[in-house]
């Protein structure tokens, strides 16, 4: 089984690129090398009132990463510990 990546910027350009020039969600997966489903979930996620923006798509996906960091144990608790 293949390690879970995140789509790098220069991927996210390339998408766009492809979707310019009306290529299938199939066939851009197979060109960046990411199962289609990451494109689909890309797209989904991404496209705005204006269309796929890579540079606003990469700073919304730095966005959710920032926003999803969650600290497993609280203070209290590690002070209880101690």
């Amino acid at each position: 089984m293949e390690t879970y990546s995140q789509l790098i910027n220069e991927q996210r350009y390339q998408i766009y690129a492809l979707l310019k020039k009306d290529h299938t969600q199939t066939d851009i997966a197979k060109i960046v090398g990411v199962h289609k489903s990451t494109i689909s979930r890309e797209l989904r996620r991404n496209t705005g009132e204006r269309g796929y923006r890579p540079k606003q798509a990469h700073a919304k996906a730095l966005q959710r990463r920032e926003e999803k960091v969650r600290f497993g144990i609280f203070d209290s608790t590690w002070q209880r510990v101690e």
